[in-house]
């Protein structure tokens, strides 16, 4: 370990950061030869430039490939797999999901209460290269994806009525889909359960996941010189090997772990937009079409690609928030405006009220509940962790960490609390009303209870669409800066590769089992990469105890 008190901010760590700055003031630098992309195989092949890191690219593409081509081949052989795979997984280990998960909201509290929040990202005197607007709106935007789209009418209405019907029996056992202890017969209660079991799905423990992520990774990179790749954040455990085997396979692990992932959300993603279609234009929402939809949307992120990140993804991620703020205005003015303002207070009171119910990780009746929606969501944002935490922690440079973690925290999931009060909201009010008619994606059915459905109707497949190339293109940066040894600049090609390989899984999961096969491929995935995740929690709180806080 260098002098923490030694100033080094006239120094780039490690013989270069790769476009990683070095520290400003007092930081506690780690002490390595290790260069970024030192173990890179680089060569020009046919005209294509290729620098990436040998081992991590090869056994992560050889297994990938071979997953796809064993699913498409045996579609009807591998869905009988992927079902007990994730009943076995969920049945036996729903309790695990849920004890990580509070760890990481317990970590993240403990640290904004402790001195170690005083810790700056990027050193002492490091100042935030973005404003709080600025800021608060790339968390926001971090918060917004598929998930919401797909689930945000949906999932309340499904909790509600789960909740309505009260529990159900057999053989001493329950088979109703309800959470906790469910409300029969009671309107009002009903509500505020499903909302809770919502908000509990898209709150504090999601972005606890996150942040921990980020965290890790902004101080391993930003205060301690380490290349911005998740086996950095084990130096404090394995010391120098992890530039070896152990530290290939945290990082193999982080590359299935997201492709898996966002295989899940775009999967979700291509058959709400094949519905959304079926809708406006009649065209067949069979597996032909989602098919399609994929490849064409992956042509579409392949040119946002070779476009690069300034010109392709930030435009396509600006003209996302303009048309989901429209929308969310939209169902907020012309919905139920009322009901979703104090909908919005009152949900998070039944959050809270809730919460220690909803995540008790033991002794749960609700198993159902537990073990095929919680379950499946902690491993899926798990899943995304590295994806959302390298982007988190690529724009938090210069926040203490207990400002970060408060922001992280706080921000993306009281966005999570109106978007899910507005549009689940909206469409518990119809279904009871009498006015939620249809028996398709509920999204689209809320929307054909407002006016201008079909130009709404029409936004919001839009919205999933360009959720689906901005996801592709983003996670595709992701992955390929891991498989490049933490490169941030590697050749283009690769990230080419990468997103055509997200379609590629996408497509054989479908085809492979539908919804099931996603859950299944997100749990075993998100599974290993939970362990690391949890050894990640020691490695920041050795990180943040020797760094000099200001």
């Amino acid at each position: 370990m260098a002098d923490p008190h030694t100033d080094k901010s006239d120094k780039e760590p490690n013989g270069g950061s790769e476009g990683i700055p070095a520290p400003e003031g007092p930081a506690n630098l780690i002490d390595t030869d290790y260069v970024i992309g030192q173990d890179n195989i680089t060569t020009t092949t046919l005209g294509v430039d290729i620098d990436l890191h040998g081992k991590v690219f090869t056994v992560s593409a050889i297994v990938i490939l071979f997953f796809v081509i064993v699913t498409l081949a045996l579609q009807e052989q591998v869905a009988p797999i992927f079902d007990g795979a994730f009943a076995f997984l969920t049945g036996n280990l729903a309790w695990f999901f849920l004890l990580a998960a509070n760890v990481f909201v317990l970590l993240a509290v403990i640290l904004i209460f402790t001195p170690l929040g005083k810790v700056r990202i990027g050193g002492v005197n490091a100042t935030p290269d973005f404003s709080y607007a600025g800021w608060f709106s790339m968390l926001f935007a971090a918060g917004m994806g598929i998930g919401l789209m797909y689930f945000g009418v949906s999932e309340p209405m499904d909790h509600f009525q789960s909740a309505m019907g009260g529990i159900a029996t057999e053989n001493g056992a329950r088979t109703d889909w309800a959470p906790l202890g469910a409300a029969e017969g009671n309107e009002q209660g009903a509500i505020a359960l499903g909302m809770a079991a919502t908000i509990f799905h898209w709150g504090l423990h999601p972005w606890a996941i996150y942040a921990v992520v980020a965290l890790a990774l902004a101080i391993f990179s930003y205060n301690k010189g380490l290349p911005l790749t998740m086996r950095s954040v084990f130096y404090p455990i394995l010391g120098e090997r992890v530039w070896g085997w152990p530290g290939h396979v945290i990082d193999i692990l982080a590359v299935f772990a997201t492709l898996f992932g966002l295989a899940t959300s775009l999967g979700l993603g291509a058959q709400q937009a094949t519905s959304g279609l079926n809708d406006l234009f009649g065209i067949p929402d069979g597996n032909a079409t989602m098919v399609i939809l994929i490849m064409g949307i992956t042509v579409v992120a392949m040119g946002s690609i070779m476009l690069g990140v300034d010109k392709g993804v930030q435009r396509l991620s600006q003209l996302n928030m303009v048309l989901a703020l429209l929308l969310l205005l939209f169902v907020i003015v012309v919905g139920p405006t009322l009901l979703i303002a104090t909908g919005f207070f009152q949900n998070l009171m039944s959050y809270v009220t809730n919460l220690p119910g909803l995540s008790n990780p033991f002794g749960r009746e609700d198993a159902n509940f537990t073990q095929g929606w919680t379950a499946f969501y902690w491993a899926w944002w798990i899943s995304w962790s590295p994806f959302v935490g390298m982007f988190i922690a690529r724009v938090s440079r210069g926040r203490t960490v207990r400002e970060f973690l408060i922001a992280v925290l706080l921000v993306p999931s009281l966005v999570s609390v109106l978007w899910m009060t507005s549009f689940g909201g909206t469409g518990i009010d119809q279904f009871i009303r009498g006015t939620f008619e249809g028996e398709t994606d509920a999204l689209f059915i809320m929307l054909g209870g407002l006016p201008l459905t079909e130009i709404t109707s029409f936004i919001a497949i839009v919205l999933v669409v360009v959720f689906f190339i901005t996801s592709s293109d983003s996670g595709s940066l992701v992955i390929d800066s891991i498989t490049a040894g933490g490169k941030i600049d590697a050749p283009r090609p690769q990230r080419i590769f990468w997103a055509i390989i997200e379609g590629a899984i996408a497509i054989a999961l479908l085809l492979g089992g539908g919804l099931a096969a996603l859950q299944a491929a997100v749990i075993t995935t998100g599974l290993p990469f939970t362990l690391v995740l949890l050894a990640a929690c020691y490695a920041i709180i050795k990180g943040l105890m020797s760094e000099p806080r200001g």
